[in-house]
């Protein structure tokens, strides 16, 4: 479909809760999806990172997840996230709505999340490390809460000018 803009830090609408997606919308979500793809793809080029997106950065207000991973995508429609036991660990988080900008989180080591797919299957994807801190992170998003409202705490900010992007 189309790369669109991603919303940036201190926008409303990234505060906001998302909706779930019905059954009847799946073809609404498909076109979220593509969008979701192809914007990551261009956030990629510009700036050299990002693993997957939320439907809240590109102003849409429903409970997506798209993952673009180790050359790998998966579309989590309306996902769920379990948390097994409470092993956390500290990590510099950043954010495709303020590139350069890395915050110090507390995360999951593990988490399980239950979602559909885009055919409107149930499906349960188990996550360690790097992955689960991902989905928590974009999960984070669709309840309108940012990675600097996680900060550890008011030191737990600084710039990376690699991700500012490519000049």
């Amino acid at each position: 479909m189309a790369s669109r803009e991603i919303l940036l830090l201190g926008n409303k609408n990234l505060y906001k809760t998302c909706s779930e997606i019905s059954k009847g919308e799946i073809d609404k979500a498909k076109q979220v999806v593509e969008d979701l793809h192809d914007t990551i793809m261009e956030f990629r080029k510009e700036h050299g990172f990002g693993r997957a997106i939320a439907a809240p950065h590109i102003d849409e207000p429903f409970r997506i997840i798209y993952m673009y991973y180790n050359e790998k995508s998966i579309a989590f429609i309306n996902p769920r996230l379990e948390f097994d036991e409470d092993d956390k660990f500290e990590m510099w988080d950043d954010c495709m709505s303020f590139p350069g900008l890395e915050v110090k989180v507390l995360r999951q080591k593990k988490c399980t999340v239950y979602y559909k797919n885009l055919e409107w299957k149930d499906c349960r994807l188990e996550c360690t490390g790097d992955l689960s801190e991902l989905l928590q992170h974009e999960y984070d998003h669709l309840d309108g809460i940012l990675a600097v409202q996680r900060a550890i705490d008011d030191k737990s900010f600084r710039i990376n000018k690699d991700k500012l992007g490519k000049d």
